[in-house]
């Protein structure tokens, strides 16, 4: 069994593989997320993004990262923790940390096939959406789960706990 850890790619071997899946003829579905507490939603998400294309990588907002957006209780797993789970899912080829607020520069790095958020983006305000459709490719939402976000299990929790 191989390591779910030799999944997680730094950019420079990410740019090399993305070459070898090219001249492969696969194409590469990017999508990215804090994905703090793995549930239904992240799994149901992943899944179906990686259903538009044959290779699916995942950006990870780092641990620095996800503070600025999230705020200073987060996140509750570090990122080490959530790459190596993100690896584990078997329709995930590569996790790629990142430590800017949007992963944009991976995105102009990478050029995806198939750039992939949820519904709950419009496709004209996803980061890099400009960029991949400049370069030929095409940019997708997919439906959520309803009711699943880390957001509200960890105000479930809250709640649980007072």
């Amino acid at each position: 069994m191989k390591n779910t850890a030799t999944k997680i790619l730094t950019v420079d071997k990410l740019k090399d593989l993305r070459q070898d899946w090219k001249k492969s003829g696969n194409e590469v579905v990017f999508t990215n997320g804090c994905f703090d507490i793995l549930h239904l939603g992240h799994v149901d998400y992943l899944e179906k993004a990686k259903g538009l294309g044959d290779r699916l990588v995942v950006a990870l907002n780092t641990d620095t990262s996800v503070k600025r957006l999230k705020g200073k209780e987060r996140p509750l797993n570090n990122e080490v923790s959530r790459g190596r789970l993100i690896a584990a899912l078997e329709f995930v080829d590569a996790v790629v940390y990142f430590s800017e607020d949007t992963p944009k520069e991976i995105i102009e790095t990478l050029a995806p096939d198939i750039l992939v958020k949820g519904n709950d983006y419009l496709a004209e305000n996803i980061v890099g959406a400009d960029f991949v459709v400049k370069n030929g490719g095409r940019v997708e939402t997919v439906p959520l789960v309803d009711g699943y976000s880390t957001t509200n299990l960890v105000e479930k929790i809250k709640k649980l706990n007072k």
